[in-house]
């Protein structure tokens, strides 16, 4: 059974930094893309950044493309998400995915993931 289990979130001050980890068991294929995700309070859930465990071209949301960065470890089953110049705005809690590669709908759409972590809370203070 897949399992993907978050880690790294936390409290910070705007513009710090955070590391999340996403790590994945029990089937994650070379083919998934690994995508994450934020929920806040009262709105609906965002795509935040998306990866391919080989060879994909990384896509981010316009709201963090240049202070987000995702990158995977396929040895380590592992899909990271590193956040630099945080805003308040950037406060929600933070899910990794798991999209098999025959979805046919667009990366950025939480409905085309099979897979889904537990979520792990990023709070940025101003």
């Amino acid at each position: 059974q897949v399992q993907l289990e978050e880690s790294g979130g936390g409290s910070v001050q705007a513009g710090g930094s955070l590391r999340l980890s996403c790590a994945a068991s029990g089937g994650i294929f070379s083919n998934y893309a690994m995508g994450w995700f934020r929920q806040a309070p009262g709105k609906e859930r965002e795509f935040v950044a998306v990866i391919v465990w080989i060879g994909g071209r990384p896509a981010y949301a316009d709201s963090v493309k240049g202070r987000f960065t995702i990158s995977g470890n396929n040895a380590k089953n592992t899909v990271y998400l590193q956040m630099n110049s945080l805003k308040p705005e950037d406060t929600a809690v933070y899910s990794c995915a798991a999209r098999g590669p025959y979805s046919t709908r667009r990366p950025e759409d939480p409905r085309g993931y099979d897979y889904w972590g537990q979520g792990t809370q990023v709070t940025v203070s101003s």
